[in-house]
Parts: C-alpha cells; structure tokens; sequence
C-alpha cells in the first residue's frame, strides 16, 4: 500500500487525467484497437514504476515471438507481476486470471482493458468455457498470460508447483508456449516497504508445439517449471 501511495503522489498532476482514461478506456474497451489500450497501459505503467522506485531488467526480448498467438507462463509472485510484465515487453497481451482478483480496484480497469478472462477455480463447467474460449482466441492470433501456480507462492522467489490444466488452452491450440522468469516483483506489492527495488523478468526460449506434441499436460508443467527454476536459481547465484 505504501508503494501504490508514493506512485499516486509521484505522478499526482497526471493522476485524473489517468485515471479517467483508463475508466473511459476500460468502458468502451471493444470500440478501442487493442495497440492503442495497450500503449497507454504501458505509458501508465512506466511512470508508475518510477514513481514508486521499481526498476524492470528485461532479459531474453528477443525470445517473444514476432508472430502472434501465444500464452506466456510465468511463475506468480503477487499483484505486481503482470504490470512488471506489461513494462517488459511491447507485444500486446491479455490474462487469465483468478475470479478472486476481478474487484481490486486499478487492477479491475488494467483487465477490463486488457479483456481479461476469469476463472473460477471452484466451478468446474466454468473452467473449462474459459479453456475453451482463451483456445480459440489464441487460434485468431490473440495472445495471453497464464499463471500455472494458480495463485501466489507467497515465498519470495521459490516457485509453487505448476497445474497441468493450466496448459490445455496451448495444447488446444497448439501454440507456442513461452516460459517467464519472475524475479523480486513480490517485493513491489506484497511487502509493506517503500524501498527501491528491481524486478527481473526473463523471458525464455519458446517450446513450439512440435516441441511439447503428445506429451501430458502435467510433464509439459514439469518441463516449464524446470527452465523457470534454473533460470531463477542461475540469478539468484550471480548476486
């Protein structure tokens, strides 16, 4: 809460005019190209970033794939990760996200604007049409970001367990699969500390489907986690 504080006042004259853009955005978020929803997104983000002294080190740029039509999967450390992400890289994206998020306030206008999905882990059926839905939009070129961990790990820079379901929208659609390596973005939001951080997000090599082709979906879950560990663990050695 601290940091969201000194964010606002950093850019306190720009605020309104922000803030009433990404309501009027997320509002008429179908009338609005998505390049144009997600520039602002990005300006919002970056001037937001410096105000609160979080500072991105983007590696592994040139691993987002030119063509669209993939999922991101990054491990999942707190409510800052995918803003971290929206900074790092210029491709737009959407998310699929926990129902439980749907509500926060700031976060509620990025994912109306982002046409974010919504899970809701508890309803099977439910489940399932969002599958199938991020399926078929990712076939028409549309690319997102999906949390394998299903939620925050809650210890730092240690990495949950991946769910196999969470990657049947890319077997499905038979799509590259492109792992993401979050390093202290839990640092941003979910510590009560104002003090300067840097977030790492390392964007890998993508798996095509030639790739990950008649394997199961939880060793596919095994095979993204593994590349997201050791690159976390290679990190965290050379500081």
């Amino acid at each position: 809460m601290k940091r969201i504080i000194l964010m606002v006042l950093y850019n306190i004259v720009f605020v309104p005019w922000w803030w009433y853009q990404l309501c009027s955005y997320a509002k008429h978020t179908d009338e609005i190209p998505m390049v144009k929803k997600y520039a602002l997104l990005k300006k919002i983000t970056l001037h937001a970033n410096k105000g609160g002294r979080v500072k991105i080190d983007v590696y592994g740029k040139e691993n987002i794939p030119f063509e669209n039509g993939f999922i991101f999967f990054p491990n999942h450390q707190g409510l800052f990760d995918v803003l971290s992400i929206i900074e790092a890289c210029d491709t737009p994206f959407s998310v699929v996200a926990k129902i439980e998020v749907k509500d926060i306030l700031f976060l509620k206008q990025v994912f109306a604007i982002l046409k974010a999905k919504f899970m809701d882990r508890d309803n099977v059926r439910q489940s399932l049409k969002i599958i199938q839905e991020v399926t078929e939009e990712v076939k028409e070129g549309k690319n997102y970001l999906i949390f394998p961990e299903g939620t925050r790990s809650k210890k730092g820079n240690e990495v949950g367990d991946f769910k196999g379901g969470s990657f049947k929208s890319a077997i499905n659609a038979k799509c590259p699969i492109v792992p993401v390596a979050m390093l202290n973005a839990y640092q941003a939001f979910d510590t009560n500390s104002i003090r300067p951080v840097t977030v790492q997000v390392h964007f890998l090599k993508p798996i095509s489907y030639e790739e990950y082709q008649g394997m199961k979906s939880t060793e596919i879950a095994k095979l993204v986690r593994r590349q997201i560990v050791d690159t976390i663990e290679k990190s965290l050695k050379k500081d």
